[in-house]
């Protein structure tokens, strides 16, 4: 059957595969992803189809009750709290969760887009920093919605997104260990390249700053977010003849690996040093002492994320991004600085 949707109300889909230099039915199979065409045909396509100002009109039967949730990394401690948010959602939506686990903690691979436009669902919930600009024309020419959750980076303007007070919270953990009487205080954020390392050492940097204290470069450290770069850096910290009384770790992984190495190295938690984590995931209330952290919230991030996808007013009208707050939650891992 020939395709009858209009494009910028004006010109017809026949009219762009004249254009384009090809038969109607490979603008068919452009628009529905079928992968017997090349990339450089089903770019131009889509080139001409953005130009006009064509979007698919949605049909109620096109659409698989079913929210996609795509991951770099599947295993993370948090991915499980993220996942149960956007269940809660979809369960009130009679729709089902299925998981993708592709690409880099940037973006989602290359190869993704063409199944998820073959699957058609009701909208995709993305845990990456910031997406392909190809990728963001691809979907919403086919009028799929998407929304990242975010607590790594800082998106485009344009993409829909729910992230968290990274800054806040990590001025809100440095202030708990000066309210301790803590001065050398070091910092073992994530990656160098997420925004959201770099938001947890500006909130570092600003309570040092208001409070007066020098900030030592020795103790500012660029991790990974896993227990194995909290260990080594805190090894490294905590064998110096000068080292720090306190650590701030930019996630409870991390965390987790400062306790180790302070473990190690002889010292008692909080007595001789204190440790504070970030992400207040389940695991950090069972820890030896029992972690102090920085709340975030990924599962109510997770669920207004869904609700962004599937709400009225959904996110193919307009961006929007949503910064929820963050938390300190006091347990036993700090303390009074060593003889103050």
């Amino acid at each position: 059957m020939r395709e009858k949707d209009e494009v910028g109300g004006k010109v017809t889909l026949a009219a762009v595969a004249r254009e384009a230099g090809v038969s109607l039915s490979t603008v068919s199979k452009a628009l529905n992803a079928h992968s017997d065409i090349s990339s450089a045909t089903r770019t131009r396509i889509e080139q001409l189809l953005e130009a006009h100002g064509y979007r698919r009109r949605p049909k109620a039967t096109a659409r698989a009750p079913m929210i996609e949730l795509v991951f770099h990394e599947l295993e993370s401690i948090w991915a499980m709290e993220l996942i149960r948010g956007v269940e809660n959602v979809a369960k009130e939506h009679r729709a089902t969760v299925a998981l993708t686990e592709c690409g880099t903690r940037h973006a989602p691979g290359p190869d993704w887009v063409e199944g998820v436009l073959r699957r058609r669902p009701l909208g995709v919930v993305l845990v990456f920093s910031t997406l392909p600009e190809e990728v963001k024309k691809q979907l919403r020419l086919r009028s799929i919605p998407f929304v990242i959750v975010d607590p790594a980076g800082d998106p485009d303007p344009d993409v829909p997104s729910v992230g968290s007070a990274n800054w806040s919270g990590g001025l809100a953990a440095t202030r708990h260990l000066i309210e301790h009487r803590h001065e050398r205080i070091a910092i073992i954020t994530g990656p160098e390249d997420m925004m959201c390392s770099l938001a947890r050492l500006d909130g570092y940097r600003s309570a040092m700053s208001m409070a007066g204290l020098e900030v030592d470069p020795r103790l500012v450290r660029f991790g990974d977010f896993h227990v194995q770069g909290g260990f080594a850096h805190a090894m490294d910290l905590l064998r110096s003849p000068d080292r720090p009384t306190a650590v701030f770790a930019g996630s409870d992984l991390q965390a987790l690996g400062v306790l180790e190495a302070a473990r190690r190295c002889g010292l008692s938690v909080p007595e001789d040093l204190s440790v504070v984590g970030y992400d207040d995931v389940p695991l950090a209330q069972w820890s030896s002492p029992a972690l102090t952290t920085v709340h975030q919230p990924l599962r109510t991030m997770a669920e207004e994320a869904a609700r962004m996808l599937l709400g009225p007013g959904h996110p193919g009208a307009a961006a929007l991004r949503m910064e929820l707050a963050t938390h300190l939650v006091v347990r036993n891992s700090t303390g009074p600085v060593p003889g103050g």
